[in-house]
């Protein structure tokens, strides 16, 4: 059996304010090419596909014309699609009874039949090989919420509550599995030891439950499909524990790294192996600085001119380091990328003030800050000292309370 495993598309997603559907569009028919060269039984798609509960029509249309094209291509493929904290598991499950002719699997959340008995028959999803027997089974995990594993209650609970769904349903998976069928789970969740790119994704804190361990998916499980971390990269060291990363690089942060999606093997019950397919970049995105205005200016000059390349300029960030505010800070860099191949979505300032550079703190806005840090801000700028453990697990729970109520709004 062979997949593809690929994670975090963000569709929808916007740029500083600027527009990506070009990106995104380029990123699917390129995916749509990889299933026809490599001929994959099945899809994985580990939840953030769309970037904000209440994703634009476009972004939408692009997601469910995707699957029809893909299922056009080869109609015996399964799409399996699980929602991230991004989602809204509501709307990915919403058009579910059409997707499912079309071999798709939609699963935004999990439910139960009774006190401590998961629904697992709906997060098992059956993965057929080329002769249509199934080769597999798909264990689908949504990124999964407080108010679903525990009632509402954060930390320890929050934790006990994680292990308990895991546990149920891989035991539900290995009793319904035949010999040689693989056990593949998918899930949207940090994990522990995993490295976060800069700027991009929201920590999931919930009481001290920030990341989750390797040891939630025991070696019966052949290979573990994650999404939530924009870096690809393997768990704990482990092959069969990985993140393919997103395949757009999603803030200026992720731009010195590959950007890709998985092409995974399997020899009846064991992974045989996971190899990398590079995602092109359909728009580059370019940093300068953090330097002095001077070197700054110096650099955006040496930019090359726009010249018959008009459409689909790179995406520029400029960071500069000041001694104090300049009123015409923007000026002098409009002035300096005038008729350069570059669009300008992003000037961040620094000022060394009288403390000195290597002390200097740099301005950000709102959307560069986690809800976290903010709370921590206004904390220790009300009461003159950092919150404790128990304000910031207060927070948590409110904030995953109040997420959790735009999602159904969103239903």
């Amino acid at each position: 059996m062979r997949l593809i495993h690929t994670s975090d598309w963000h569709l929808g997603q916007t740029l500083h304010g600027q527009d990506r559907d070009y990106e995104h569009a380029q990123f699917l028919a390129w995916l749509l090419d990889q299933l026809t060269a490599h001929q994959p039984d099945a899809l994985l798609i580990a939840g953030d596909i769309f970037d904000t509960v209440n994703p634009p029509l476009k972004a939408q249309e692009r997601l469910y014309d995707f699957i029809v094209r893909a299922h056009e291509k080869l109609p015996q493929l399964d799409i399996v699609m699980i929602a991230g904290n991004h989602d809204s598991g509501g709307r990915i499950e919403l058009p579910g009874p059409l997707m499912r002719r079309l071999n798709a699997h939609a699963i935004g959340r999990i439910s139960w039949i009774a006190e401590n008995q998961l629904d697992h028959s709906r997060l098992l999803v059956p993965l057929h090989d080329a002769k249509g027997q199934v080769a597999g089974w798909c264990l689908a995990l949504p990124f999964l919420r407080p108010a679903e594993v525990t009632g509402g209650e954060a930390g320890e609970d929050y934790m006990a509550g994680i292990r308990h769904v895991h546990q149920h349903l891989i035991a539900a998976a290995e009793a319904q599995r035949q010999p040689g069928q693989a056990l593949i789970a998918m899930s949207h969740a940090h994990m522990a030891g995993g490295a976060v790119s800069e700027d991009s994704e929201r920590n999931i804190v919930i009481g001290n439950a920030e990341a989750l361990p390797a040891s939630l998916f025991p070696e019966p499980i052949a290979y573990v499909a994650l999404g939530h971390l924009h870096k690809p990269q393997k768990v704990a060291g482990q092959e069969r524990i990985r993140y393919s990363g997103s395949p757009l690089p999603l803030s200026f942060g992720e731009i010195n790294y590959p950007h890709q999606v998985l092409l995974v093997d399997f020899e009846g019950e064991g992974l045989a192996s996971a190899e990398p397919l590079p995602v092109p970049r359909a728009v580059e995105m370019i940093r300068i600085g953090r330097a002095p205005l001077a070197e700054v200016i110096t650099k955006l000059e040496a930019l090359p001119p726009v010249g018959l390349f008009a459409e689909n300029l790179p995406w520029l960030e400029v960071r500069v380091q000041l001694d104090e505010p300049l009123p015409d800070l923007r000026q002098r860099i409009q002035a300096a990328i005038t008729g350069k191949a570059c669009r300008l979505v992003r000037i961040a300032s620094e000022y060394a003030g009288k403390r000195g550079e290597a002390e200097s703190e740099v301005l950000l806005g709102l959307d560069q800050i986690t809800p976290q840090e903010l709370f921590a801000r206004a904390w220790e700028e009300q009461f003159g000292n950092p919150p404790d453990e128990q304000a910031l697990d207060d927070f948590a729970s409110l904030l995953q309370s109040v997420e959790f109520a735009c999602e159904g709004d969103a239903r």
